[in-house]
């Protein structure tokens, strides 16, 4: 895919809608070469997904060796409202001391006040060290059913139909 429609893909209203929430589903590769789907939480710098974790976590090890993911937003309890993000890309990895600041700006989407402040400290007493995986893409493709955004070979479906 060639960077103008990767930000073309990207930059869809609706798909940076998806983009500045919290939840995704990560797959990659696990060490033992079976593929792993897992839920993460992430933070969109506007040029790369980031996802941080504890050091000895299964996924800092696997994407040490396997830096290749995939990684899934969507919504949408109906086919008329799903909307999906899927992205693939190189992950790069980066151990910081304490929390990384997109772990802390990404929570801040969904707490504020006390509620925010309490998650803040305990994550600063939990984590000596994290793991920045900063996930670069390289190809994406945003999703609309509703709308009819749909991949090629549904829409094939429809007008062979």
């Amino acid at each position: 895919m060639n960077a103008q429609e990767l930000a073309r893909e990207l930059g869809h209203p609706d798909a940076q809608k998806l983009l500045s929430g919290s939840m995704a589903r990560l797959a990659y590769n696990g060490y033992d070469g079976f593929p792993r789907v897992i839920p993460v939480g992430f933070y969109w710098t506007g040029e790369h997904i980031v996802v941080s974790t504890a050091p000895t976590s299964p996924k800092a090890r696997a994407l040490a060796y396997r830096p290749q993911v995939a990684l899934t937003i969507d919504t949408g309890s109906t086919p008329e409202e799903a909307k999906a993000l899927l992205v693939r890309g190189l992950a790069t990895l980066e151990t910081v001391d304490g929390v990384t600041d997109e772990y802390l700006a990404s929570a801040r989407r969904s707490m504020d006040g006390p509620q925010l402040a309490e998650f803040e400290r305990s994550v600063r007493a939990t984590y000596q060290q994290m793991v920045r995986i900063s996930i670069e893409p390289l190809w994406a493709r945003f999703y609309d059913f509703g709308a009819g955004r749909v991949p090629g070979f549904l829409a094939d479906l429809v007008n062979d139909g």
